[in-house]
């Protein structure tokens, strides 16, 4: 298996546009230590239109199987940049995680205690679509977790979510990311 401390892309066999994606709990938050698996929708006009992002995994951020409306999604072309890559998606996914909803379509404000237990529930989460179990989805922590983990934070500071009134926030990224990882998932540990 390929993969990264912080996420991996799973591109389904039938479908171009749909992606599976698993991304790490950012740590030091209520997500610390969890899973979370969601799907990546590319619309045909991928790069130039915007994806959408969907989350599977109870997290209690974010609602499941729902479009999430981040200044980086489909919801908001108007802010999305062609030069973006998924990785630069799914690093401002697990960026926002800790930060408050601010009445953003998709988001949750569930309680810390109750994060924290789907936190440690989601290693036992598995894909009902791509068979992913998140127990053994991503390699062990490695000290390069870290600097992952504060670009992800620096990213959720430069992107925003956008809430009901329209507001952004949002603001270009001046560099192109690297092509994200892709790899078959590993179907150990789930029952």
């Amino acid at each position: 298996m390929v993969s990264v401390w912080t996420h991996i892309l799973l591109l389904l066999q039938d479908n171009l546009f749909e992606w599976h994606f698993t991304v790490r709990g950012p740590l030091d938050s209520d997500f610390d230590g969890g899973i979370y698996h969601g799907r990546i929708l590319f619309p045909p006009e991928y790069p130039m239109k915007p994806p959408n992002v969907v989350i599977l995994t109870p997290n209690g951020r974010f609602e499941l199987n729902k479009k999430i409306c981040l200044s980086i999604s489909g919801y908001h072309p108007e802010t999305w940049l062609p030069s973006w890559s998924i990785r630069t998606a799914l690093l401002a996914l697990i960026g926002f995680m800790p930060t408050a909803g601010a009445g953003a379509l998709g988001s949750l404000e569930y309680p810390v205690a109750e994060r924290k237990k789907l936190a440690k529930k989601s290693l036992e989460w598995k894909c009902k679509e791509c068979g992913a179990c998140m127990r053994n989805a991503l390699k062990p922590l490695t000290e390069d977790a870290k600097k992952s983990n504060e670009e992800a934070k620096a990213l959720a500071a430069k992107l925003s979510f956008k809430v009901n009134s329209g507001r952004s926030g949002g603001v270009a990224l001046s560099h192109s990311e690297p092509t994200p990882v892709l790899a078959q998932p590993v179907h150990q540990g789930c029952a």
